[in-house]
């Protein structure tokens, strides 16, 4: 086992806000379900990743009871779940160490926010000499309004730039399908 798929923030929190109206991908579940499906079948580690914001009295904070993976997605035994308090899975986490010791050399990324999380964990991913395969159908964002609060950046326009950030510079970007046939 070298690879491991990286399932990031896929978490009721976001369920609970008001901007997941607007999500890209309302399918998220079937999504991830579908790439833990290949991940296992190969054999591959499938690592959890939730986000919390303790102290924050938000649908972060776990006191708010909604920390969890949305229903659907289960770990199995022996797949870490880690809790992170930073955009990216590595800062605040043991997942490089979880890694190593696995001899884990290429990561697949999927989850929540296509930017945020998961863009940013798959540049530090790759920084640490991991590759990474970015699977953004898989992933989902909200739009996002313009600092002015004229405008926004719609969630297709998101989308494309981070592949564009991350094509050939900090991963290879991935369908599910092409995942499925190896």
């Amino acid at each position: 086992m070298t690879k491991a798929l990286l399932v990031i923030d896929v978490q009721e929190s976001f369920r609970q806000r008001e901007n997941w109206q607007r999500v890209s991908a309302p399918d998220i579940v079937a999504k991830t379900e579908e790439l833990v499906g290949i991940a296992r079948g190969a054999g591959d580690l499938v690592v959890w990743v939730l986000h919390t914001e303790p102290g924050s009295d938000t649908t972060f904070d776990p006191a708010s009871g909604h920390v969890r993976l949305m229903d659907g997605l289960e770990p199995e035994p022996g797949e870490p779940v880690l809790t992170k308090t930073s955009r990216n899975a590595f800062t605040t986490t043991n997942l490089q160490q979880v890694l190593t010791e696995r001899g884990i050399r290429e990561l697949v990324i999927c989850g929540i926010q296509t930017e945020q999380c998961c863009e940013t964990t798959a540049r530090v991913g790759a920084d640490l000499g991991f590759d990474v395969t970015y699977v953004t159908e898989a992933t989902a964002t909200f739009p996002i309004p313009h600092r002015s609060g004229v405008g926004e950046l719609g969630v297709e326009e998101i989308i494309e730039r981070t592949e564009y950030a991350l094509a050939g510079r900090f991963a290879t970007i991935s369908t599910i399908a092409e995942l499925a046939v190896g």
